[in-house]
C-alpha cells in the first residue's frame, strides 16, 4: 500500500423495508484495505444521475416523503405502495449504496504497478456505491484524468459521454444515417448535440419548452422540435424528411412519444415517390427507449406500416458487447473532449448530508432538464 488509508466511510444508503418504507440515511461503513490492483479515493464529485433515481428511491412515493434525524445525519422516509412491493421484492430490507459514477483523488494503493502510478492522481470512476466518502476501487474501473481538468469535470465522465457515443456507434451498426432524440436539452442531449455536430450526424432534438428550442439552437442545433407545440407532429415528420431520421432514442419511456417518433418517420418515408402498398413503406424505422423520465405505460398507435422495431438500450448492456480496445477507444476520446464535447453543468452542488435534504429531492426527484445535482462528499 502506497500510504495509510481510512479504516471508515460515510455512504448514503437506500433501503426498502418489509413495512413498506423506503428509508435514505448516511451510514458509517468499514473501508477496506486495497488490494493490488486497487486504489482508494477520496470522492470529492459524484452526480446525481436519472440512472440513479432507480435505486435510489425505489417505487417510493416521493410525495408522502417526510424528514427526520438531524442536519447532519438526516433520514428520509416515504410509503412504498403495496402494488409496488411485489417488483421490490428482491431488495427488500436490504441497505444499498448508491451512485453510478464520480470522481476524487487517490490517497491509496495496493501493490501493482498501475495502482501505484495513481497515488496523489485525480482519477474518474465508474462501477457503484460512488454516494460516499471514499471508495474502494479496481483500477481497471478508473480513468486518470489530465491536470488541467478537475473533480467536477470528471464526476460525469462516464454515463452520459459513453452513452451517446453508444447511440452514434449504435446507428452505424444499425445502418442508420439521421436519428432522433427526446429530453435533447439534458446534460446528455447537449453532448449528443454537440457530437453530432462535430461528427456530421444529422440529428432531430426533441424538447418539451420553448426555451429549450432557443437553448439547443443557441448551441447550433438545426432541428429542434418541441412536443407541446400544436403542430409537432408536422414539423417532427418535417424534420423526420429534412434529416432521414430512421432512429430514435428516447428518454421518457411512458406516453406517446416513442410511437410519434415512428409515425413520423413513416410520413417522411411516404414522402418518397414510390408504390402504394397498404402495409407501408419497406423503410426501417427503430426506436429505443433508454430512460424512464415518465414511468406510465408506452402509447403507440400503429398507423407506421410493418417495417418498425421498438425496444430498450442500455448503456451496461452496450459496453459489453465491446472488446477492449473498443471501450479504450471510447475512453480517450471522452478524456480528450471531457471539457468540450463531453461537458456537463450542474445546477447546485450539496453534501452528503444535503442530498437528503426534503427541498434538494424535490428539485433533483423531478428529473427535469437543467436540474441537474453534483454531491461532493467532501462538504
Amino acid at each position: 500500500m502506497a500510504t495509510t488509508n481510512p479504516k471508515t466511510t460515510l455512504d448514503l444508503r437506500s433501503e426498502i423495508t418489509s413495512d413498506r418504507q423506503l428509508v435514505l440515511s448516511l451510514v458509517d461503513a468499514d473501508l477496506p484495505s486495497p488490494e493490488s490492483d486497487e486504489i482508494i479515493v477520496r470522492v470529492e464529485a459524484a452526480p446525481i444521475n436519472p440512472s440513479d433515481m432507480g435505486l435510489l428511491f425505489g417505487a417510493a412515493d416521493m410525495a408522502s416523503a417526510t424528514q427526520s434525524g438531524s442536519s447532519e445525519r438526516p433520514v428520509v422516509n416515504a410509503d412504498v405502495p403495496e402494488r409496488f412491493m411485489g417488483a421490490m421484492a428482491r431488495r427488500i430490507d436490504q441497505s444499498l449504496t448508491v451512485g453510478n459514477e464520480g470522481s476524487g483523488v487517490v490517497i491509496a494503493t495496493g501493490d501493482s504497478p498501475e495502482a501505484q502510478a495513481l497515488i496523489g492522481k485525480k482519477v474518474a470512476m465508474f462501477g457503484g456505491s460512488m454516494f460516499t466518502q471514499f471508495r474502494c476501487i479496481n483500477v481497471k474501473n478508473c480513468l486518470e484524468l489530465p491536470d488541467t481538468v478537475t473533480c467536477e469535470d470528471g464526476a460525469s465522465a462516464f454515463v452520459n459521454p459513453l452513452t451517446v457515443l453508444g447511440f452514434i456507434d449504435t446507428l452505424k451498426k444499425d445502418g442508420h444515417s439521421a436519428l432522433m432524440h427526446t429530453a435533447a436539452a439534458s446534460n446528455l442531449g447537449q453532448m449528443l448535440n454537440r457530437i453530432c455536430i462535430k461528427d456530421g450526424i444529422p440529428l432531430v432534438n426533441i424538447v418539451r419548452h420553448d426555451e429549450h428550442v432557443t437553448l439547443l439552437k443557441s448551441q447550433g442545433a438545426k432541428h429542434v422540435v418541441n412536443s407541446n407545440s400544436e403542430t409537432f407532429m408536422e414539423e417532427l415528420s418535417e424534420a423526420a424528411f429534412e434529416t432521414g431520421a430512421t432512429l430514435g432514442f428516447d428518454a421518457i419511456g411512458g406516453g406517446k412519444l416513442a410511437g410519434q417518433m415512428l409515425t413520423s418517420m413513416e410520413s417522411a418515408a411516404n414522402r418518397t415517390p414510390g408504390a402504394y402498398s397498404r402495409y407501408g413503406s419497406k423503410t426501417l424505422k427503430q426506436v429505443y427507449i433508454y430512460g424512464t423520465l415518465d414511468t406510465s405505460k408506452t402509447e403507440i398507435a400503429r398507423n407506421f406500416g410493418f417495417s418498425w422495431k421498438m425496444g430498450g438500450w442500455l448503456l451496461f448492456n452496450y459496453m459489453d458487447t465491446l472488446n477492449e480496445k473498443e471501450i479504450r477507444k471510447l475512453h480517450e476520446r471522452v478524456i480528450s473532449e471531457l471539457q468540450t464535447t463531453f461537458k456537463s453543468h450542474y445546477s447546485k452542488t450539496v453534501s452528503l448530508a444535503e442530498a437528503l435534504s426534503l427541498e434538494s429531492i424535490k428539485a433533483y426527484y423531478r428529473r427535469s432538464s437543467g436540474a441537474k445535482y453534483l454531491i461532493n462528499p467532501t462538504w
